[in-house]
């Protein structure tokens, strides 16, 4: 951004002298590293649309685990109003409950349609809302399936 120049070996003598190995050797974990080694404790959710006979279009509210890819369909409607939503979550949670499930994160997009009551409910039952990246739809990969 300055218009300074600097040689490839110039960064790597940096990245050197602070102790930083080079970019593949690093040690941190990929998102990918994450997923596999939390999949146990994993949600995600999302909505998506489907078409009855008669031409009505639903929003159906779904959750996966990742650990067993087992789907929960938490219900279908034309308007998924922010209380609607809520109840989904409550449901979710009771379930989750009732089946022993350890969740500890649910995986998210950024849809207009959670409310914050909706994080709310999950947080209480000590379930972490992670959030995908804005145009990632990798991040929620499973679920976008």
């Amino acid at each position: 951004m300055l218009g300074i120049k600097v040689a490839a070996s110039t960064v790597w003598e940096i990245l050197k002298d602070a102790g930083i190995d080079p970019a593949p050797e690093r040690s941190c974990s990929t998102w990918g590293d994450f997923l596999r080694s939390q999949a146990d404790a994993l949600l995600a959710c999302d909505f998506f649309e489907t078409v009855t006979l008669s031409g009505v279009r639903l929003y159906v509210f779904a959750v996966i685990e990742h650990a067993n890819r087992r789907v929960r369909i938490l219900g279908a409607t034309a308007h998924p109003s922010a209380a609607w939503v809520v109840q989904a979550a409550k449901n979710l949670v009771m379930d989750l409950e009732d089946a022993g499930c350890r969740a500890r994160f649910l995986i998210r997009d950024r849809d207009g349609k959670f409310p914050g009551l909706f994080d709310a409910v999950l947080k209480d039952a000590g379930i972490e809302v992670v959030l995908s990246g804005v145009q990632m739809p990798r991040m929620n990969s499973i679920m976008e399936r």
